[in-house]
């Protein structure tokens, strides 16, 4: 008797039944087994289909309330539609169950597969998720967990002190100090290789001795500690160039851009000796981000710029000077080299100091900023008449680049990379 569950039917037949009088549940199935007896023909007799698994044990829930009973009938079926439908429609023939009145009303039929194949859709979506999060990477992101791996195994110590380190610190002629191992590991990242760490605000000897043989840039944190540690880096040794990471950002969080942007943006030690003045003053303002460079230049005392035509309306002009050394051509050169490719523009002093390091973009507007004290301009790029305009009345007198669409005049000198 009852060889299926509700669990392995096709379908489950749902009735109410209300009995006006008091029975037990034997008395409901006793009838519904007795009434049924031959209504259908014997390949429907409940019995026999019972019997056969194709039918399965029949539920019956009953509750009394005011001396009548009523209650739920649940019949497990693995027939057909059609005869699971004739079957359900039988037990509505029930009208009396022991010596009391019933009636019993067929609700619905649930098909059982409908439900599952819900439950399946579910379960498929919540598969095909998780597969898609972790599924195989792209070509490319392999090729860059590949890469990744093997820059972080490449770290190295340096010297007595075991100071982190990239593989090309011996040979690379110019060099980046930054403050800890995570910033020389974030810096290998990316492909930097000649980045050496100091590992605290204090300068080991051998981090002293390495500065004199090579072109140092210094790549400190956004913050009042990489104030510290360029000061004291300035005051026991020799650092060419200073760059900061973006204020309140350390150099272990940047992305690529961040840190290509930061390097490109590196501005001149002697700058920062104006902006860091000797002495122990309590009251010395932080450096300016690297953004700011060259813009803040200019003395304490100067005006903001006027309009550019009255001024230059009021400005006497100068003859151009002639570039007659060897020597300065030479250099201009070299600059130019230097550049190529990096879109920035060098900006110099009577002294050919290199006083900062700014983007191409950003040369006009850094050059009406500026009140003086500018010799020559060394850029990557194209020189347009615009800024020859805006060189003459800054008192530049030499104008270095890739290649010109204006001409020297009186006061301003124009020299391209074929010239060089």
């Amino acid at each position: 008797m009852g060889k299926i569950s509700p669990v392995s039917a096709k379908y489950i037949v749902h009735a109410s039944i209300m009995i006006e009088g008091i029975v037990d549940k034997p008395d409901v199935i006793g009838a519904i087994f007795g009434q049924t007896e031959g209504l259908l023909g014997a390949e429907l007799e409940l019995r026999e289909l019972q019997r056969s698994g194709r039918i399965g044990r029949i539920e019956v829930n009953t509750e009394t309330r005011s001396g009548k009973a009523q209650g739920s009938i649940i019949i497990p079926s693995s027939l057909d539609k059609a005869e699971t439908a004739i079957v359900a429609a039988s037990l509505e023939v029930i009208q009396r169950i022991g010596p009391c009145n019933a009636k019993i009303q067929v609700e619905k039929i649930e098909d059982v597969r409908i439900s599952k194949r819900q439950q399946v859709i579910e379960r498929a979506k919540e598969l095909l998720k998780k597969l898609v999060d972790t599924g195989m990477p792209d070509s490319q992101e392999l090729a860059d967990e590949v890469a990744h791996s093997v820059r972080v195994m490449e770290i190295q110590e340096y010297g007595p002190e075991k100071l982190p380190c990239g593989p090309a610190i011996e040979e690379s002629d110019e060099i980046t100090v930054v403050e800890g191992r995570a910033d020389v590991l974030n810096l290998l990242k990316y492909g930097i290789k000649n980045a050496v760490a100091i590992n605290g605000t204090s300068v080991p000897s051998t981090m002293v001795d390495l500065c004199k043989r090579k072109t140092v840039t210094v790549f400190v944190d956004g913050d009042r500690g990489g104030d510290l540690i360029i000061k004291e880096l300035m005051t026991v040794t020799d650092i060419d160039f200073v760059t900061k990471a973006p204020d309140g950002k350390e150099v272990e969080e940047l992305t690529q851009k961040e840190i290509l942007k930061a390097l490109r943006s590196k501005i001149g030690a002697e700058q920062i000796k104006h902006e860091v003045p000797n002495g122990n003053n309590a009251e010395r303002r932080q450096l300016p981000p690297v953004r700011k460079d060259i813009r803040q230049m200019r003395p304490a005392q100067s005006i903001p710029p006027r309009p550019l035509a009255p001024q230059m309306q009021k400005r006497p002009v100068a003859a151009a000077p002639k570039v007659t050394a060897t020597d300065d051509k030479k250099a201009f050169g070299k600059m130019l080299e230097d550049l190529i490719g990096t879109r920035g523009a060098y900006v110099l002093d009577p002294k050919m100091t290199i006083l900062g390091k700014v983007p191409a973009s950003e040369l006009t507007t850094t050059l009406k900023s500026m009140s003086g004290g500018v010799h020559a301009v060394v850029f990557d790029g194209m020189i347009e008449e615009e800024l020859v305009e805006v060189a003459e009345h800054a008192g530049v007198k030499f104008l270095v680049a890739m290649g010109a669409k204006s001409k020297s005049n009186n006061a301003v000198q124009i020299l391209t990379a074929d010239e060089l």
